[in-house]
C-alpha cells in the first residue's frame, strides 16, 4: 500500500485501515463540530467542580456553589408551609363553625381538608367519598352520628369505638341470635319487618313482627325505624343500610351484628388538621 492511498470511486485518502476489502476514508470531522465537543468537555469539568456531582459513600460532592435540587425543594414546601401558618394558627383557634363561617378560612380548610382526606380517609370511605359495604357514604344527609360541622368534628376527632380515646362514639347492637334473645322464628319476623320498612325485596309487614321490633328494637331505631343520631342508631324506614339491603343480609346482621370501627384521627392528625377534615366533609353536601 502506497503512503497516499486514494480510494478510486470518492477520490478521498484513505487512513491506511483495511479490512475484508473495505478501507477507510480519512474524512476529518467538521471544526465547527470539534470545537463544539471540545466546550462541552470544559463545560462538564466545570459543572463538575461547580455543581453536586462526584457520587460518594454518603452523598455526593457539594459542589462550589452549594446547589442542591432537594434543598430548593424542601425551602419551597418550607416557604410554603410559613405562609400556611397564620390560617393553620386561626383555624387551630377557632369553633369548626366560626370557620364555616369565614369565606376565606372555609376555602383554605377545605383546600386543605380535601388532601388530608386523601392520604388518611379513602382507604374506607373512597376516593369520592362515596363509601362501600361497612363504610358510610358521607355524599349523603344520612348521618349515623349527626352531620352537623360540630358533630362531623366529634366524630372524626374521637372516632367511633375506638376503645383508645375514652371520648370515642360509642354504641353496639344486641346479637339477638348468637346470644338467644330471641327464637330464629322471632328473628326471621323481625328481619322481614325490617326488611319492609327499608323497601327491600322480601319485606313482609306483619302485627307479630311489628310487635317484635317495638319490643327490641324501637328503643334505638325509633317506633318508625327512624333511627337516632344520638346513640348512633341507623335509621331503617330508607333503603340507606350501612352492611348491605337485603333480607338475607338484615337477618344475619339481627342475629349477630358486625360493628365497625373508626380511628380517633385527633390525635393522629392534630386539632387543625381534624378541623379541616370537618369542614371538607362537611361540604360535600350532605352536611347537615
Amino acid at each position: 500500500m502506497s503512503e497516499s492511498d486514494i480510494d478510486e470511486i470518492s477520490g478521498v485518502e484513505t487512513t491506511g485501515h483495511e479490512w475484508d476489502g473495505i478501507k477507510e476514508l480519512n474524512n476529518p470531522l467538521p471544526r465547527w463540530w470539534l470545537w463544539t465537543f471540545y466546550t462541552c468537555i470544559v463545560w462538564a469539568f466545570g459543572y463538575m467542580i461547580a455543581m453536586p456531582a462526584i457520587p460518594l459513600f454518603k452523598g455526593a460532592t457539594p459542589g462550589l456553589l452549594g446547589y442542591s435540587s432537594r434543598g430548593d425543594v424542601a425551602n419551597k414546601i418550607a416557604e410554603a408551609k410559613a405562609g400556611q401558618a397564620v390560617f393553620v394558627e386561626k383555624i387551630a383557634a377557632m369553633d369548626v363553625v366560626d370557620i364555616v363561617a369565614d369565606e376565606e378560612l372555609s376555602r383554605f380548610a377545605r383546600a386543605g381538608g380535601n388532601a388530608a382526606f386523601k392520604v388518611n380517609c379513602v382507604q374506607c370511605h373512597g376516593s369520592g367519598a362515596q363509601g362501600s359495604l361497612g363504610f358510610p357514604n358521607l355524599n349523603d344527609d344520612e348521618w349515623l352520628w349527626g352531620g352537623t360541622v360540630d358533630e362531623i368534628y366529634a366524630t372524626i376527632s374521637h372516632g367511633i369505638r375506638y376503645e383508645a380515646d375514652l371520648d370515642s362514639r360509642f354504641s353496639e347492637m344486641s346479637a339477638f341470635g348468637a346470644d338467644e334473645l330471641l327464637s330464629r322464628e322471632e328473628i326471621s319476623l323481625v328481619a322481614r319487618y325490617a326488611t319492609f320498612l327499608g323497601g327491600f325485596e322480601g319485606g313482609e309487614e306483619t302485627t307479630e313482627g311489628h310487635e317484635i321490633f317495638l319490643d327490641n328494637c324501637s328503643a334505638c331505631h325509633g317506633e318508625t325505624g327512624e333511627g337516632d343520631i344520638y346513640i348512633g342508631a341507623p335509621a331503617l324506614n330508607n333503603a340507606i343500610f350501612q352492611f348491605a339491603g337485603s333480607l338475607e343480609a338484615i337477618t344475619n346482621q339481627v342475629n349477630s351484628p358486625q360493628h365497625g370501627v373508626m380511628p380517633a384521627w385527633g390525635t393522629k392528625l392534630g386539632d387543625a388538621t381534624v378541623k379541616q377534615l370537618a369542614v371538607y366533609v362537611h361540604s360535600l353536601g350532605g352536611g347537615q
